[in-house]
């Protein structure tokens, strides 16, 4: 399964930002979809979560800013940031996990990253 993030970028602190993941490839039954970010020096991060029926998880520091959701029939995932933060500057990653339709098989697969930059 292939993942491809798109939507990052250059914003101004309480601007916003939307990025898309469209996960392609071999038929799978997707599970848990999140984002995470990586901050320069940091580690990588939870950013917010969805799963298959629509339940979402956020880290404490986006909760009331950024909005998780997903099309299950287009299996995209996307990250609605608004009043955006020079902290939230970092390089976001989609992760899905589920199951090969075919076989079974457990998979856990990440996007290539794409980079949201905030300033001041």
């Amino acid at each position: 399964v292939q993942l491809q993030a798109s939507g990052g970028g250059l914003a101004q602190a309480g601007e916003s930002l939307r990025l898309s993941c469209e996960a392609s490839g071999s038929i799978v039954t997707i599970n848990d979809m999140g984002w995470y970010r990586q901050a320069p020096g940091k580690q990588r991060e939870l950013v917010a979560q969805v799963n298959r029926r629509g339940v979402t998880n956020y880290a404490d520091s986006v909760k009331g800013r950024f909005t998780v959701s997903r099309d299950n029939t287009e299996n995209t995932l996307y990250l609605q940031m608004n009043n955006l933060k020079p902290e939230d500057t970092g390089v976001y990653y989609c992760n899905a996990d589920g199951q090969y339709s075919d076989s079974a098989q457990e998979f856990d697969s990440w996007g290539q990253g794409t980079l949201v930059t905030v300033s001041s």
